[in-house]
């Protein structure tokens, strides 16, 4: 691989990647196309279709509260009063059941905030955006990606609903160096707190498409999302366990 491989075919070869993993491919550019996917994607999940009516009661549900509070909603069930009067439960994810989830990749979506900003990759989850990867080309250091998801944060992630506040993981690369790291308020970000995936054995798996293949299939990524992901109470923030805690939770796990 060429020391200098742009961003743009990182980009192209990790969402080809992701559609060889089990994620159906996304075309959305803007908000407006994010909603309707939304709109699509929930009614597909929860075996049913939404009125406009009930998508907006949907919407105003998902639109409440900080990041943590919507990691709750997102684990959580919304009461819906249906358009005949009955009331049905909508889910927005399945912990149990992880097979249930559908997966989305899409790339360049594009949200208008204080500045109009694109997005590299972004994975879909029942229709949310739950994990964010920002790309910069080889040879650049992978704080830059860090930097940049901040000033989304800054810029766009709220706007218009704030679905992109549903991101649950960050991942960060440049090719060559891979990381993760969860999603919390920029004050409470450092980027000593980005982590590198590892093997059973603590071989740290750096390059993009291995850590594609070991972190984003989909198997995986849902396990971590629902169980992995942890909503410490105490702080109020979102915290992702690094490769030991999760292979010592998974051999204790065994063990029971």
């Amino acid at each position: 691989m060429s020391p200098t491989q742009s961003e743009a075919v990182l980009e192209q070869e990790l969402v080809q990647q992701l559609v060889g993993l089990g994620y159906e491919f996304a075309s959305i550019g803007n908000e407006d196309e994010i909603l309707l996917n939304l709109q699509k994607q929930l009614g597909r999940f929860n075996n049913t279709t939404f009125s406009q009516r009930e998508f907006i009661h949907i919407l105003n549900h998902l639109s409440k509260g900080n990041i943590f509070e919507r990691a709750k909603i997102l684990r959580d069930r919304l009461a819906l009063e249906r358009d005949n009067g009955d009331t049905n439960y909508v889910r927005f994810y399945n912990s149990e059941d992880l097979d249930q989830n559908l997966f989305q990749v899409t790339h360049q979506v594009s949200i208008e905030g204080i500045y109009k900003n694109r997005f590299d990759v972004t994975l879909l989850v029942n229709g949310l955006p739950l994990v964010q990867i920002e790309l910069k080309r080889r040879g650049l250091e992978l704080k830059e990606a860090f930097n940049q998801i901040n000033r989304y944060k800054r810029h766009s992630f709220w706007t218009n609903g704030g679905l992109y506040q549903y991101v649950q993981i960050f991942v960060i690369s440049n090719g060559v160096n891979t990381k993760y790291y969860a999603n919390n308020p920029i004050a409470s970000l450092s980027f000593k707190q980005t982590f590198f995936w590892a093997d059973e054995n603590n071989r740290n798996i750096k390059e993009l498409g291995a850590f594609a293949e070991a972190f984003l299939n989909t198997q995986h990524l849902s396990q971590m999302i629902a169980q992995y992901v942890v909503l410490n109470e105490t702080f109020k923030m979102l915290m992702v366990l690094r490769p030991y805690q999760y292979y010592a939770v998974e051999a204790i796990g065994k063990q029971v």
